[in-house]
Formats: structure tokens, sequence, C-alpha cells
């Protein structure tokens, strides 16, 4: 029973010895390693169209598994925005990622709300609160900052959901709105009559996604009344792992 307990523990230091190294630091827990751990899925649609920020990769921190999905979102924050010295904010997390959660609740804001479709089968911390992105149950203009990373592609009316996210962000306040997309593709597909686990899988990369997202994405975001500025920091902030091809969406209003 001891060995069993101690088996996984011994090995994940075993892990970290090996791959300890400074090339890479992990901007949650500050591992610093020689490499990243494998992550994602090897999906043939997601090679064929180029999908940034979805696939098999290597991009996982061996210590607290964070990926470079949500370091990206953290870095910005916290040396872009810098927004850990204003306090006095209001955010909306939706879908929240464990390691950026946790390290966003630490902070104190104002308002820390973090929400998600609850599904069944699946556990969600109890300072996660049930929310449709298609109803969020806020008065319009009442967020400083909104993260919706990674959530869109989920949503078959997602237009709407723009329009929901728009409506209870502030004026000037800003809306951090990433989404898998295709380099290669100009135009977002979708085919609704694809319904069924397998074959979403096979057409958009995922069993519950329902797109995948082209270069015109910020023309969508656009046309609902997004201002989007669209930058990349993967190369001012190296260390930290992020993937070079994976742009940040800011909408504005």
């Amino acid at each position: 029973m001891i060995q069993k307990l101690l088996a996984p523990k011994i090995k994940k230091l075993i892990t970290l010895a090996t791959h300890i190294g400074m090339r890479y630091e992990c901007s949650f827990c500050g591992y610093r390693s020689r490499d990243l751990a494998a992550t994602g899925l090897n999906i043939p649609v997601i090679q064929e169209k180029h999908v940034i920020g979805a696939g098999r990769r290597n991009a996982r921190c061996h210590f607290c598994h964070s990926t470079d999905r949500e370091r990206l979102v953290y870095i910005y924050l916290k040396y872009e925005l810098k927004l850990f010295q204003d306090k006095k904010l209001k955010i909306l997390h939706l879908a929240p990622e464990k390691n950026l959660s946790v390290a966003l609740r630490k902070v104190g804001f104002d308002v820390y709300q973090c929400g998600d479709l609850f599904t069944e089968g699946y556990k969600y911390p109890d300072y996660v609160k049930n929310m449709n992105v298609l109803d969020i149950p806020y008065a319009d203009n009442h967020f400083d900052l909104i993260i919706c990373n990674h959530l869109l592609e989920h949503v078959p009316t997602d237009l709407d959901a723009m329009s929901e996210l728009l409506r209870v962000l502030k004026p000037n306040g800003k809306a951090i709105l990433q989404v898998p997309i295709s380099k290669n593709s100009e135009t977002t597909y979708e085919d609704f009559s694809i319904t069924q686990p397998k074959a979403r899988e096979a057409a958009f990369g995922k069993f519950d996604h329902v797109r995948i997202y082209g270069q015109d994405y910020p023309e969508r975001l656009k046309s609902v009344g997004f201002t989007v500025e669209r930058i990349n920091i993967s190369e001012k902030y190296k260390k930290y792992g992020l993937n070079k091809e994976e742009d940040l969406f800011i909408g504005s209003k």
C-alpha cells in the first residue's frame, strides 16, 4: 500500500529531475525546464487546417501542468496590462482554467466571478457559478475585464455569445477572446448538420466543437460591435513557452 501511494510521487520527482533546465520558466509555479511536456490530440483536420492553439504539441509544464494557452493569458494580464496593480476591478472568467483561476483569485480583486455551463459528469470548484455565455446574469456594462479562452468554438450561436459578452463589458473594458484558429483558412468552417461526437472530432478537431475559426474571426467579433486588437507577445516572453503562432484577440467597446 505504501509503495502504491509513493509510486506516483517518486515518478514525478524523477520526471522533474530529468527535465530540469533553464530554457523555460513556468509563469505559475516557477519550475524551470529544458523542455515542455506533450499535450493535446493529434487529429488530422487540425494538421490539415493548421489550427493554432490546438493539436498535439509540447506546451505543458512538467510540474503544475499549465498549458501554453493559459500562460499566454496570464502573461498578458500580468506584464502587458499590469492588471495586478489595480485590485478595484470587476472580472468575469468563463470556463476558467485551473492554474489561471487560482492565481487570479489570490489577487483580491473587487469582483472575480468564474462561470461555466455545468455539464453532467464533470466536477466544478465551489467558486465557479453555473452560467450560460448566452445569458450572463449581470447588468449591462458591468465588467472591466472578461476572459473567454477557447470557449466560443463550443457555442453554435457564437455571434449571440459575442453580443452577450459585449453587453456586460464596460465601455473601455477589455475582453480576451481566444479561439483555436486555422492559419490557412480565410473563412470560418461550420456545418450544423454534423452532430455526432466522432463526426465533430473529425470535422472540427474535438467532439464538442462546432466550428473551426478562420482568419475572418476578428470580423465576426467586429460584426457585433467589438473593436478588436490582434497582437502577438510570444517573442517578447520566450522563456514562458508560449505558442509562437498564437495571437491574442482583445476586444473592447
